[in-house]
C-alpha cells in the first residue's frame, strides 16, 4: 500500500509529531534513576541537541532512543508498507544522532545513548552500566 500523501505533505505531518514522556523510554529511565538512587539529573535542559537528561556537574548528556526510530536492529522491525520512506526516515535520524553526539563531544560533554530495549526489566542492567561507567555511581 502506498502512502496517500506525497513526500512533502508526509514530511509536514511527521514534523508536527512531538514525543515527550514516552513510557517505554524517558519515564522508564526516571523510574530506574529513582529505584537506584541516581541523583543530579535534569530533564528538558534547553540546549541545542535536546538531550533527554543532563548531569550538569559531570557534563553528561543522556539520550534515550526508541529502537525503531533511531535504527537499532534489536527486533528487526522493518515495515513493508512505504518501506523506502521509513528507511530514509531512520537513516536521517541516525545521521542526526551522530551529528548531535559530535556537537556535544566538541563542547566537552560525554554522550550516553540508551536504547529502548535496554530499559526493559530483563535488560535494565545494561542501561545502568552505561551510566555507571560515566558517572562512577
Amino acid at each position: 500500500m502506498s502512502d496517500i500523501f506525497d513526500d512533502e505533505k508526509r514530511s509536514s505531518i511527521m514534523s508536527k509529531v512531538r514525543a515527550k514522556g514516552n513510557k517505554s523510554t524517558e519515564l522508564r529511565l526516571i523510574e530506574l534513576f529513582r529505584d537506584n538512587g541516581v541523583t543530579g539529573w535534569r530533564r528538558h535542559y534547553k540546549v541545542k541537541g535536546h538531550p533527554d537528561f543532563v548531569f550538569l556537574n559531570e557534563r553528561v548528556a543522556v539520550f534515550v532512543d526508541g529502537c525503531f526510530w533511531h535504527g537499532h536492529e534489536c527486533r528487526n522491525i522493518h515495515p513493508k508498507d512505504n518501506e523506502e520512506y521509513w528507511n530514509k526516515k531512520r537513516q536521517r535520524n541516525i545521521r542526526h544522532d551522530q551529528e548531535i553526539t559530535e556537537l556535544f563531544q566538541k563542547r566537552g560533554w560525554t554522550v550516553v545513548r540508551i536504547w529502548e530495549c535496554e530499559l526493559k526489566r530483563k535488560n535494565e542492567n545494561i542501561a545502568l552500566e552505561k551510566l555507571r561507567s560515566v558517572l562512577e555511581m
